[in-house]
């Protein structure tokens, strides 16, 4: 058997990166943050996530509703539902 690709359907690395550049904050605040609530993220790490080049673990998505003060849904919502 071949190698299985992900397919994305949902953009949830560019939903994080514009709730990151919503707050204001670089990537290493968003780290830094992170690794406070017990993460093990790296830049590097956040970097793939925002460009889709790597999925986020779920203990990582939940710090993150934390660090961005929301809820689970906007990191699912589509590009075409966001005005």
């Amino acid at each position: 058997m071949g190698q299985q690709k992900i397919i994305l359907d949902i953009p949830m690395g560019e939903n994080i990166r514009e709730l990151r550049k919503q707050k204001g904050m670089k990537q290493t605040d968003v780290i830094i943050q992170m690794q406070l609530h017990g993460s093990m993220m790296s830049r590097s790490t956040l970097a793939n996530i925002e460009t889709c080049r790597r999925n986020i673990k779920a203990s990582d998505l939940t710090i993150m509703t934390e660090i961005f003060d929301t809820d689970y849904a906007t990191f699912f919502e589509m590009k075409s539902e966001k005005t």
